[in-house]
Formats: C-alpha cells, sequence, structure tokens
C-alpha cells in the first residue's frame, strides 16, 4: 500500500537553493550575488513591471495604436456607369476588367456606382450595385447581376 511517505519527486527534477551570504568560500560571498552598489542591492528592493532601469520603458516609447485593423477585409473594386459605357465588353466581371487591367490585380469584390450615363446594353456581374447604378443599367437594356 502506496502512503504519502512514499511519495518523492522524479529524479533530477528538484535541487537545492542557492545558499547566500555564507563566506567568500561558498562562491556568493560579501555581496551575495546582488552586484555592488545601487538599488538592486538593498533590501526590500523590487521594481514595477515595466521597470527599465530609469531608461524609457518600451511600452512608452511605442506609439499609441488608434483604432484597430479589420483581418480579413475584402478590397472591393468601385467603378462608375461612365466607366462601363467606355468599356468594349458585352459582359462585365472581376475577373474581364482585371485581364484588361482596368482594376488592381488584388481585388477581391467589385461595386459599380451611379455616377455617368450609359448608352448600350452591358450585362454586369459585380457584389454591389447602387440603386441609381441599377436603373441606370436596366433603362440602357442591360443585366445588373448580384454575384
Amino acid at each position: 500500500m502506496i502512503t504519502l511517505d512514499d511519495l518523492k519527486p522524479a529524479q533530477g527534477s528538484t535541487r537545492k537553493s542557492k545558499k547566500f551570504g555564507r563566506g567568500r568560500a561558498s562562491g556568493h560571498g560579501k555581496t551575495s550575488c546582488r552586484g555592488a552598489n545601487g538599488e538592486g542591492q538593498r533590501a526590500g528592493r523590487s521594481s514595477k513591471r515595466g521597470f527599465e532601469g530609469g531608461q524609457m520603458p518600451s511600452y512608452r516609447q511605442m506609439p499609441k495604436l488608434k483604432g484597430f485593423k479589420i483581418i480579413n477585409k475584402i478590397v472591393y473594386a468601385q467603378m462608375n456607369v461612365s466607366a462601363l459605357e467606355k468599356l468594349d465588353l458585352a459582359e462585365v466581371t472581376l475577373e474581364s476588367l482585371k485581364e484588361a487591367k482596368k482594376v488592381h490585380s488584388s481585388s477581391q469584390g467589385l461595386r459599380i456606382m451611379g455616377n455617368g450615363e450609359l448608352k448600350k446594353a452591358v450585362t454586369v456581374k459585380a457584389n454591389y450595385f447602387t440603386p441609381s447604378a441599377k436603373e441606370k443599367i436596366e433603362a440602357a437594356g442591360g443585366k445588373a447581376e448580384l454575384v
């Protein structure tokens, strides 16, 4: 039967604590491993969290962050109806605009705004249409499809 007296820590998991201030022969005599002079040598010394010996702490050197950053932000390419008029495309999608180099290659979505006029019928596939843009595309005989 095992009793509390039989319990021991694992071999090598514990070691004796250093004995400070026991004379020069111990290797921890005189200043007892505290250095020469200064506040660190005195009894009762404890520095507050983040204290760097009087140097300006790193958390105070850094600028304060304002607001926050959206990690999974979707970057939309924006295009006006007037720009659709200038394109020679029957079907306007994000991929076709990237191939024509009319939007940035890092764009992940397409938003159509209602500024300008449209006279030709165009099928537009986008993530968002303003109400006026949808009206203008459909009035010209085209289609406004949400992707």
